[in-house]
């Protein structure tokens, strides 16, 4: 809820920076207690990165100066990191070049690690509109730093804003800061550039100032274009939150709770003031007692104010606590936790190790099998955003509150963090309590995380993954990442440079050479080679990395279990996610599915995956033709373990590779086929098939990727 209208609207700004103390590389705005809104190209500045840099920055903390709540001069100096990621954009959507005048996005929302209370409560804001008198302030907070702008226009993404001729003019330091209207006291945008002189082409220094010269002249982003950017990302609350249907059946059904468990005006009063407090609503005096009507309003328009008022409910009426969830579970406005479950939560996620908390969505993949797909690509913030908005599991007894998907979470990102655990599990306790879930539901969630998490240690085995992308004929580019246990790291950024087979398979021995064996059990590295689906084929595994003087021949995979992996093939067919899961899940006792008649209509394939979802592994043994068609559908479909012969024999009845195959159990089947190409080295007329293993492991986290997609469908 917006703070006091008479406040200092200078304490709403917010100095961002990098890590060097004193050095501010723009400003921001407070929109909640623990939320700071600014330009994303301030962030980019503050990294010491290009000012219009598109990748998310990534977990790095920034360093950030609030001023604290009515103490005029006194700051508060915080880490945060960027919770919500809009990059600067060009109007048909591609970059920002450095001549650029304008452009799109260019927001980034802060999550800071401050005090709850210390700030003051985030302004109100206001629709920009030509001719509204506004003020802006320099990053460094000091008062009188401040420059006074008129707005000239309100159409538009953009908006153009004149200073006044005497006074502050607008510049470096200024951006990500508010704009506030002096008439409406309110934010009504936020600074973005200025408009400097003009130079001389030729010395590039600025010329001689000129009557002509465009002076003062700055532009910002409306309010109404700011919130739409960040409601698109989930960053704001939609906007139907913001008004109540008194006909909503949550809002009838919580008006009959509170009538019943606060049937006295005293009593709404002295609640309503303690949910005020506990929500960081702030007001400019006593608060009076709201009829029951006004009090499902209020639930109904704060995402935070059901988890509050249950919070004070559940000690002394936990009938009426439940009543009010139960009640609140009709809209989707309320969230899961309270402003302080909210913030402790943050607060402890900064203190578990860097490794573990980049496998956070490889935990929530596993605690949650069968749900929808996460946002790809997002912040551990979004996540989290996602996780409230979840139901709890299928499991309860007698009509018990089931445990939330993110309790669930959590218990599993717990398994990989044994040195947190202990603050994990006290945090859900008590949110667990407040929710009325009887321990021994969550003890028999724990104990799920508990074996998952020994089960994954047991088989955290080391691996490479090697994006292999075309280049000129006969030549490749590769992005190498290595996982030793704690998620992806990138080895290589370089995708300018082509290799050549051999010339690929030394630079893939060098980083495994580096790597050793798994800590685990002493297994070789798997290496993971990610392809699209044109690519699948690509013999890879016959790679040989021998170099002039060396005396052993390097054959990758042949030294190492080499697999395949298709990530383009899943996400283009995201309903699937939750199959690929289940069926992985299983992989030690689902079925396999062999495919060798070679008259097969790929679509019965289909078919039959779809009647028969405990199949974890299809093994084919068809012509080429037919071959990778079925191959492209048991992947999109979610079969983790998929198996052919891309020999030029293949499908002539021989299945060699099947046959030979069949005897290794589906989780050793990296090592099989390794040992299958070696055999078909020493002894070809033996073996005489030419093996591709497609591995795609549920459990384990691959990096976002940038894959050539072919036109035609799968």
């Amino acid at each position: 809820m917006p703070g006091p209208a008479d406040r200092d609207p200078s304490l709403y700004v917010v100095s961002v920076g990098g890590t060097e103390a004193g050095k501010w590389s723009g400003a921001g705005l407070l929109i909640g207690d623990d939320m700071v809104l600014t330009c994303a190209h301030v962030v980019n500045v503050a990294f010491g990165r290009p000012v219009f840099e598109t990748r998310m920055p990534g977990p790095d903390e920034l360093r950030v100066a609030v001023h604290v709540t009515d103490r005029f001069g006194m700051y508060e100096h915080c880490p945060a990191r960027v919770a919500y990621w809009i990059p600067p954009r060009a109007a048909d959507g591609g970059p920002v070049n450095e001549w650029s005048d304008t452009w799109l996005g260019d927001l980034a929302v802060l999550r800071v690690d401050a005090p709850p209370g210390s700030a003051p409560a985030a302004p109100r804001r206001a629709a920009l509109r030509a001719g509204q008198d506004v003020r802006a302030w320099h990053a460094g907070g000091r008062v009188e730093t401040f420059a006074d702008l008129r707005v000239k226009t309100d159409h538009g993404p953009v908006a153009y804003l004149d200073g006044e001729a005497t006074g502050m003019a607008v510049g470096r330091g200024f951006s990500g800061g508010p704009l506030w209207s002096l008439d409406d006291k309110a934010v009504v945008g936020l600074v973005a550039a200025h408009f400097m002189p003009p130079r001389d082409p030729a010395t590039g220094q600025p010329r001689p100032p000129s009557h002509q010269d465009l002076i003062r002249r700055s532009w910002g982003i409306p309010w109404q274009r700011v919130e739409a950017e960040l409601r698109a990302v989930g960053a704001l609350d939609p906007e139907d939150s913001q008004r109540v249907d008194p006909d909503d059946p949550a809002h009838i059904h919580l008006v009959a709770e509170i009538d019943a468990a606060l049937p006295t005006p005293s009593e709404r009063g002295d609640v309503a003031r303690r949910l005020a407090v506990g929500c960081g609503i702030e007001h400019g005096g006593e608060v009076t007692s709201p009829t029951a009507e006004e009090f499902a309003d209020l639930l109904l328009t704060h995402p935070r104010a059901v988890p509050v008022l249950t919070e004070i409910l559940r000690r002394r009426d936990p009938v009426a606590a439940d009543g009010v969830l139960a009640a609140g579970r009709l809209s989707r406005v309320p969230r899961l936790l309270t402003p302080r479950e909210h913030h402790s939560l943050h607060r402890l996620l900064r203190g578990i190790d860097r490794g573990a908390l980049d496998r956070f969505a490889e935990a929530a993949r596993a605690a949650l099998p069968l749900a929808a797909a996460f946002p790809g690509g997002e912040t551990l913030d979004s996540l989290i955003d996602h996780l409230e908005t979840l139901p709890g599991d299928g499991r309860s007894e007698d009509g018990e509150p089931r445990v939330p998907a993110l309790l669930r979470v959590l218990e599993y990102l717990g398994a990989l963090c044994p040195g947190q655990r202990t603050g994990l599990r006290l945090w859900s306790d008590g949110v667990a309590a407040r929710l009325g879930i009887p321990r021994s539901a969550l003890a028999e969630r724990r104990a799920d995380a508990q074996e998952w998490g020994r089960v994954v240690g047991d088989r955290a085995r080391v691996r490479v993954l090697v994006q292999v992308g075309r280049a000129e004929p006969g030549r490749h580019r590769l992005r190498i990442w290595c996982d030793e246990g704690a998620g992806p790291r990138q080895w290589s950024t370089d995708t300018s440079v082509s290799y050549s087979a051999p010339e690929a398979a030394r630079e893939l021995l060098q980083v495994l050479e580096s790597l050793g064996p798994s800590a685990v059990d002493g297994q070789r590295p798997l290496v993971e080679v990610l392809v699209d689906r044109g690519s699948l084929n690509l013999p890879v595994d016959e790679w040989e990395g021998q170099a002039p003087g060396q005396i052993v021949p390097g054959v990758l995979g042949v030294e190492f279990p080499l697999v395949v992996h298709c990530p383009e093939l899943l996400r283009r067919h995201e309903r699937f996610l939750p199959d690929w899961r289940r069926r992985w899940s299983r992989l030690d006792s689902g079925a396999t599915l062999v495919v060798s008649d070679v008259s097969t209509d790929p679509n019965k394939v289909y078919y039959e995956l779809m009647g028969r979802l405990d199949t974890v592994r299809v093994s084919v043994d068809v012509a080429p033709a037919l071959r990778d068609r079925i191959v492209q559908i048991c992947l999109a479909v979610g079969v983790p373990v998929v198996v052919w012969d891309r020999g030029r024999d293949a499908g002539d009845g021989d299945g060699h590779v099947t046959e030979r195959l069949a005897e290794v159990a589906t989780r050793e089947l990296p090592d099989g086929v390794r040992s299958y190409r070696a055999n078909t080295m020493l002894r070809p007329r033996e073996y005489p098939g030419r093996p591709v293993l497609a591995w795609a492991d549920a459990d384990r986290t691959v990096p976002r990727l940038h894959l050539t997609e072919p036109q035609e469908s799968a």
